[in-house]
């Protein structure tokens, strides 16, 4: 069979270079434009429905778990109210003898330990508390003014009192249950059950779930993850928060609020939030992205949340977005291969003896090229060795420079480290001897003694480690803190040694912000005046000076004592980390250095000064948050 030469003749070169080139210049964008499109399409849709169904499974989860918690809530409900049945508690309220009262105390001491809560109390219509289950114990609740408590005032009102809070005294969180006791129609006082709900995060984290529940304040109080414990899930305000804090609901925790990264509304009561990743090597590109589903609970104005992680679905979602992807380019590969496979089909008998010819140019071309990308591949085999080597030494150098910094920082503080741990083993080994001999002579009382000897020193072995780990951490170096509410916090920790000392305070400073965080602030100015103090012990007329002024952006705090000073060969070791001038159960020699660290960390200076009437002077420099405005003239 023959074929018309005609037919198959090649298109003149101006006519066939053209779309040629256009196809060669836009095909291959377009095909690359049409698989991210695609790929992101099919992440999308992977992704949409995965969520939909995480969202119905975590829905029954989030009943269970929050029927859960309602069960253990409601279980303690009756304890209140069934105190009006025990006649020994009216007789008490009616008439507070002695008598009665420990009476009413064992029968609260047996109840609360059958019921296993944390304490019960039993409170008059004054808010003070007349018998309580834990009587026994050194931080007992008996004869404590609990009124401000919202429980108290709703309970003595009638109404059932539903409280969560810190307590005041012990510094434990618990949930309050309060009822008012009723004789004749009138109530003559309340009832209070506190229990602890920890009991709960326990088994979220025992099941390797992610949950927690937020009060009527919006305040997280119970959580699988103790980092994100009494912060908030919603904005309050600075009135919000001070009238918190007037309240002691949560005792002195800052309440921060819990902010994600993201936050995307996909249904009322249905979240997807992108949180920091819980790793102290975490940067901002790495975090964790959670179906948030909450529920409110039910007899109570609490919230229950439960996180799902979306790290797996995204995954998933990732690959069938680059599956699709994947597919789409295989099947345009075909097209346009089967396309062009047509065309060389239909040129072919056309073109014969000019493809014979431009295969032969080809051919020489591709030998010459190889020729010249052989010699290029091993001229860059040769850069890419020498390169190597010298990012390997570098590395090599690095890393020795880490590793003499690491020695150089061990040695620096080693000294000290074992002075200060060799003296509590001596004495430890000294001792462990001596009661191995007193039991054998059955002195039972000094072997005793020896043991409490010895755990003292392990106390204080321990306030070694811990003050050591508490100089190395660096936190956040930023905030805003009032220097008046800090010196009225320093003062009011050192106000029982202050006010055993009549000492006579002089203020000459003025309430600014500097640029330090408020918990900081007060831990500098703590050590700064109780170092003071200790300095004035033998004085018979201790004074101590709080002078401020401006200088240069900063604002300089000198806190002046007339104690006995320092000589001069202390003054050379005063900032050094366990120099210290006390007796070694009164302190470790980190006070001034931790201050110094800390008040660097913001930008600031601590130094000290000595002047020549007598005493010790320290400076405390830290940087403004807004220049102090001029008095007018």
């Amino acid at each position: 069979m023959k074929c018309d030469p005609n037919l198959y003749r090649a298109a003149p070169p101006s006519l066939a270079v053209k779309p040629r080139l256009i196809r060669h210049l836009f095909l291959p964008p377009l095909i690359i434009v049409l698989m991210i499109g695609l790929g992101y399409a099919g992440f999308w849709t992977s992704e949409h429905f995965g969520i939909r169904s995480l969202s119905e499974s975590g829905q029954r989860q989030l009943e269970l778990h929050a029927r859960t918690v309602e069960s253990e809530i409601s279980k303690y409900t009756y304890l209140p109210s069934l105190l009006e049945l025990e006649t020994s508690v009216p007789q008490l309220l009616a008439d507070p003898t002695p008598e009665h009262r420990q009476t009413v105390n064992a029968y609260l001491e047996g109840l609360n330990r059958r019921s296993r809560s944390r304490a019960i109390y039993v409170m008059d219509t004054t808010g003070r508390v007349m018998a309580t289950s834990n009587w026994r114990d050194v931080d007992s609740y008996l004869g404590e003014d609990l009124s401000f408590r919202a429980y108290f005032q709703k309970a003595v009102r009638g109404e059932p009192g539903r409280f969560y809070g810190i307590g005041s005294t012990s510094g434990e969180p618990g949930y309050y249950l309060a009822h008012g006791l009723e004789e004749h129609g009138k109530i003559i006082g309340v009832a209070v059950v506190k229990v602890r709900l920890e009991a709960l995060e326990e088994r979220w984290q025992r099941a390797r779930l992610e949950a927690f529940v937020s009060d009527e304040n919006g305040i997280i109080i119970l959580s699988s993850d103790p980092a994100r414990r009494l912060k908030s899930v919603v904005p309050l305000s600075d009135e919000t928060k001070e009238k918190l804090a007037r309240s002691l609901q949560y005792y002195w925790f800052p309440l921060n609020e819990l902010q994600p990264l993201a936050r995307e509304t996909l249904a009322e009561g249905v979240e997807k939030l992108t949180f920091p990743a819980n790793s102290e090597l975490s940067t901002d590109d790495d975090s964790i992205s959670y179906l948030a589903q909450t529920r409110p609970l039910s007899d109570t104005p609490w919230n229950f949340t439960l996180l799902t992680p979306l790290q797996d679905l995204r995954r998933e979602a990732i690959n069938q977005g680059i599956l699709v992807s994947v597919a789409f380019a295989l099947v345009a590969f075909l097209l346009i291969a089967w396309n062009e496979r047509r065309k060389v089909i239909a040129t072919r008998l056309a073109a014969r003896e000019a493809l014979q010819e431009a295969n032969n140019q080809l051919e020489r071309r591709i030998t010459e090229r190889t020729t010249d990308l052989r010699a290029s591949n091993e001229r860059l085999k040769s850069q890419i060795r020498e390169r190597r080597q010298a990012e390997e030494t570098l590395r090599r150098a690095q890393d020795e420079l880490v590793q003499a910094g690491k020695l150089a920082a061990i040695g620096q503080m080693s000294t000290s480290i074992a002075h200060e741990l060799n003296q509590p083993l001596a004495a430890m080994r000294t001792l462990s001897g001596n009661t191995i001999r007193f039991l054998e002579r059955g002195q039972l009382d000094i072997a005793s003694t020896n043991l409490k000897t010895i755990n003292d020193l392990i106390d204080r072995m321990g306030r070694i480690t811990a003050s050591l780990r508490s100089f190395a951490r660096r936190g956040d170096d930023k905030g805003q803190a009032s220097l008046g509410k800090a010196v009225e916090a320093a003062l009011q920790l050192l106000g029982a040694r202050v006010d055993s000392m009549a000492l006579q305070l002089h203020r000459q400073f003025i309430d600014v912000q500097v640029q330090i965080d408020q918990t900081r602030l007060e831990q500098i100015l703590v050590n700064l005046i109780g170092n003071a103090l200790d300095a004035m012990q033998a004085q018979p007329s201790p004074q101590l000076w709080l002078e401020g002024e401006e200088f240069n952006g900063k604002y300089r705090l000198r806190v002046r004592d007339n104690g006995h000073g320092v000589d001069a060969e202390a003054r050379k070791h005063l900032f050094e980390p366990f120099f210290t001038t006390k007796p070694g159960e009164q302190g470790l020699g980190l006070g001034l250095t931790l201050s110094a660290s800390l008040a660097a960390a913001t930008g600031g200076h601590l130094g000290v000064e000595h002047p020549a009437s007598g005493g010790t002077t320290f400076v405390l420099s830290l940087p403004l948050v807004s220049p102090i405005p001029a008095e007018p003239i």
